[in-house]
């Protein structure tokens, strides 16, 4: 079978895009999906979107990492899939996911803004076991009490502030933590130092894919994270180690979170499955 392909990326995050709105094919199964991600033409990707025909949207799409997992959202994925529907033009669509429909928009720099809908705190939502809310939680990792804070964009995110991204332990706690006791469905995980009211530094460990150039969602939750200890502002750059991503979110629990970045193609082509 003869898939055509677009790779993408938007901040350093490497995206591949099968578009299948009219072929109507379902994505292959994991260990295919995994495969692919080792393969030339597309060896790796860190998250690959499936597209298909959405009845109130313009594209409904599916997210697959590296090593196959499916998730349930991926931000600077939507934004390049974004910027591949919308030719160049500014203007807004819509697109339908596993965590439900968002809004795009290109402004006429090119930039491509997504409402992310709003970051959820209740421990069950993410999945992370609790006794209660919080923004904050104690959480021993092979013997080492760490404070991070937890919530959902879509997805689980655990964020932890460190004073030099740099330095951080992210090939080692990054993993410990993912499959931590704690987080039922793994996490992603975040390592962030603040350095002012408009600026996060940030490193993300991403679940079913390691340390990523950039991670859309990541850097919203490191945003929030902030904002709810009274960090940040309300609206935040955020520079990851594969470029810069801008983070608005007002601070009301009920309040939608943007992120805003560059997308562009870097190949295209197809391949046989």
């Amino acid at each position: 079978m003869q898939l055509a392909y677009t790779l993408m990326q938007g901040a350093g995050n490497r995206i591949a895009v099968i578009d299948e709105r009219s072929g109507g094919r379902q994505p292959p199964p994991p260990a295919t999906i995994a495969r692919l991600a080792e393969t030339s033409p597309i060896e790796g990707f860190d998250q690959l979107m499936w597209l298909g025909p959405a009845a109130e949207a313009a594209v409904s799409y599916r997210v697959f990492n590296a090593d196959g997992s499916e998730v349930e959202q991926c931000g600077n994925g939507v934004r390049c899939v974004a910027h591949l529907l919308m030719n160049d033009d500014a203007g807004e669509l819509e697109l339908e996911g596993p965590a439900g429909r968002v809004t795009a928009t290109r402004s006429a720099d090119g930039r491509i803004a997504v409402e992310m809908g709003r970051p959820r705190f209740e421990p069950d939502e993410l999945p992370f076991i609790a006794a209660a809310p919080g923004r904050t939680y104690e959480l021993d990792v092979g013997g080492r009490s760490l404070t991070v804070s937890a919530l959902s964009m879509g997805n689980p995110h655990c964020v932890i502030r460190v004073d030099d991204v740099s330095s951080a332990a992210v090939d080692t706690l990054g993993p410990a933590i993912e499959r931590h006791d704690r987080f039922p469905a793994r996490t992603n995980v975040g390592f962030m130092a603040v350095e002012s009211r408009d600026r996060l530094d940030l490193r993300v460990w991403e679940r079913g894919v390691g340390e990523t150039l950039a991670c859309g969602t990541g850097a919203c939750a490191a945003m929030v994270a902030a904002h709810r200890l009274g960090l940040v502002d309300d609206t935040v750059s955020v520079s990851l180690p594969g470029g810069e991503l801008v983070v608005s979110w007002r601070g009301n629990d009920d309040d939608p979170v943007w992120l805003t970045g560059d997308a562009e193609p870097t190949s295209e082509g197809s391949l046989e499955l």
